[in-house]
């Protein structure tokens, strides 16, 4: 893919974004055997059983990705002008309310359970012969497929700030922590072995608190996104440097006086609202058009650029006096 929409992508972009699908798929492969294998021992564990389910949720925004993808890649249309960039972050928020949504009611269900006192079962299976304690085949299980998000998620840790993609690092975000789901249930499993019954409903409840503070971040990032707020960094810890840079950028130019931005995240690109004060009140059309050419040189994210000559600069734009904060 070398477009999104009206965006050219660089090369290095270029190949992030094929490694970003290829490890999507990947994931997603990984994933489903891993549901497969969990369904063999689920059993009577309700930390099992939360973990099944965190198991399936974690497709979410793997799948929410790959289909903004084939969306945002269209040009931008007189019915869509600004293009389908907003895909992405729409795939964002579902993710996140999926997550938000089933993780509550699993964090719900267990605690009634432990207020109940549920006393999960953990059988027995005839294997080769032999008569085995379920549980271990469970603990055996968890601890085999806790390898894969240590290879997957920091390889899209990596990529998520190439791409300026908050999908992908939402993903890899959560399969850092998904080391904690299988210790968790692990914990929950021994406890059921060890007679301590109330540790599989603990464990269940971590489980499920994990996965709807997942939902909620998403959530919160994917509206606020929707919302228009100024653009941010990839995860959202502070206003994106370009802000300050292209107000730099265009004070550099010897017939303007004084410079502010408005920047929105579209989801994986940028659209820019300049606002330019001149040093004489003619401006001459191909400054402004060599101006906005040297702003869309700085990122390839900022490809959609809009230069307003103004007479007084708006406060609730990004200025060297009024800088990002």
């Amino acid at each position: 893919m070398k477009t999104l929409g009206r965006t050219d992508l660089p090369v290095e972009q270029q190949q992030a974004l094929r490694k970003a699908i290829h490890w999507e798929w990947f994931t997603i492969c990984y994933t489903i055997v891993t549901i497969g294998l969990i369904a063999l021992v689920v059993s009577g564990s309700q930390a099992m059983r939360t973990a099944w389910i965190e198991d399936m949720l974690s497709l979410v925004p793997q799948v929410s990705f790959l289909i903004a993808l084939l969306v945002i890649r269209k040009p931008p249309t007189h019915k869509h002008p600004y293009g389908l960039h907003r895909a992405m972050g729409i795939g964002h928020l579902v993710a996140g309310v999926a997550l938000l949504v089933i993780g509550g009611n699993l964090a719900i269900e267990s605690v009634i359970s432990l207020i109940k006192g549920e006393h999960p079962t953990i059988g027995t299976v005839n294997l080769f012969g032999y008569t085995i304690w379920l549980g271990w085949l469970m603990v055996t299980v968890m601890s085999v497929i806790i390898i894969g998000p240590f290879i997957y998620g920091p390889a899209k840790a990596k990529l998520a700030p190439k791409l300026h993609n908050k999908v992908l690092f939402a993903d890899a975000d959560m399969a850092k922590a998904d080391w904690t789901t299988n210790v968790a249930s692990i914990v929950g499993v021994l406890g059921v072995g060890l007679g301590v019954w109330w540790l599989d409903g603990a464990a269940a409840l971590f489980i499920s608190i994990g996965i709807a503070w997942d939902g909620f971040k998403n959530c919160r990032s994917a509206i606020l996104d929707l919302m228009d707020q100024r653009a941010l960094t990839h995860d959202d810890k502070a206003p994106h440097p370009l802000l300050g840079e292209i107000v730099r950028q265009l004070e550099a130019q010897p017939w303007v006086e004084s410079a502010a931005v408005r920047m929105r995240d579209m989801g994986q690109v940028f659209h820019v609202e300049a606002f330019v004060v001149p040093r004489r009140r003619k401006v001459a059309t191909d400054r402004i058009e060599e101006a906005r050419r040297a702003v869309v040189a700085m990122d390839w994210k900022v490809q959609d650029v809009v230069i307003v000559i103004v007479p007084t600069l708006p406060d609730e734009a990004v200025s060297s006096v009024a800088k990002a904060g």
